[in-house]
């Protein structure tokens, strides 16, 4: 089994050969291994009021796990597209080509997964803000849930991606990685013209954020998805893997995107033209 993902940017059909203007160069501290790095959670405090971190929801918003056991959801595809992203990224090679390795790798000799890690994995888990809690004993019992619940996203994001997607998700996963792979130069324009000052200044601290933006508008100029629902997932998956302001910017930033580059019915204006 190869190691954990880990992201890095740059063109994704030619990506070891060119980098891109805003996805270049190795990653310090922010590009670590998105499947073995779950969201940052706050720590609890000595002084009072005690602060910890809320909670994730107890429950996923939908279904997510299939009668094989296997995550089966649309949210899991675009989860797993922008985990291939961010290691083709800092490793420089192509995304599908990437994906595909993933896929084929031969497991480490006696590894086992429980599958139970499934259930209690939630991809509508966003840390939240933090939270006061009046004693230290709820302060230990809330930063004791973060540290499983940590534990467990890294146990499932890092099992070969076989034992935990069913079919459906591999194969949106891989069909928005090929649209990634045809539309980056393209987009990597209008990223550079939609995104803000500091994200520029800096491309190698955003390279999560840039490939949620490649990931969105590559969803939406080639499988049709609901402009809408296509960013409302961006901004999501901003929310659990970014910090900081990014989901604002990145909802703001693929808005701009749609105004720019669809007409009113939601058609997508370079294919009027090339039509």
């Amino acid at each position: 089994m190869e190691a954990a993902p880990a992201i890095r940017t740059s063109s994704a059909s030619s990506v070891a050969s060119r980098p891109s203007r805003l996805l270049a160069g190795p990653s310090s501290g922010h590009a670590r291994a998105l499947a073995a790095l779950p969201p940052p959670r706050a720590v609890a405090s000595s002084r009072a009021p005690l602060v910890v971190s809320s909670p994730p929801p107890t429950a996923p918003a939908y279904a997510k796990v299939d009668r094989s056991g296997r995550f089966c959801s649309p949210r899991a595809a675009r989860e797993l597209a922008l985990m291939i992203s961010y290691a083709a990224c800092l490793e420089g090679t192509d995304v599908v080509r990437l994906f595909d390795r993933r896929i084929s790798a031969r497991r480490e000799p006696g590894f086992v997964f429980d599958k139970a890690c499934l259930l209690s994995y939630n991809h509508m888990s966003f840390g939240g803000g933090p939270l006061e809690v009046g004693t230290e004993e709820e302060a230990e019992k809330l930063t004791s849930q973060n540290e499983k619940d940590s534990a467990n996203e890294a146990e499932v994001l890092s099992a070969p991606p076989k034992l935990v997607y069913n079919n459906f998700v591999l194969r949106l996963s891989r069909e928005l990685l090929v649209a990634v792979a045809g539309g980056w130069d393209k987009h990597v324009d209008i990223i550079n013209k939609i995104t803000p000052q500091t994200w520029k200044d800096e491309p190698v601290a955003r390279i999560l954020e840039l490939c949620i933006l490649h990931i969105a508008m590559a969803e939406m100029t080639s499988k049709g998805t609901p402009h809408k629902v296509v960013i409302n997932e961006a901004v999501d998956l901003a929310k659990r893997f970014c910090d900081g302001g990014a989901p604002r910017v990145i909802n703001g930033c693929l808005r701009t995107f749609v105004k720019d580059h669809f007409d009113i019915t939601g058609t997508s204006q370079a294919a009027e033209t090339k039509a």
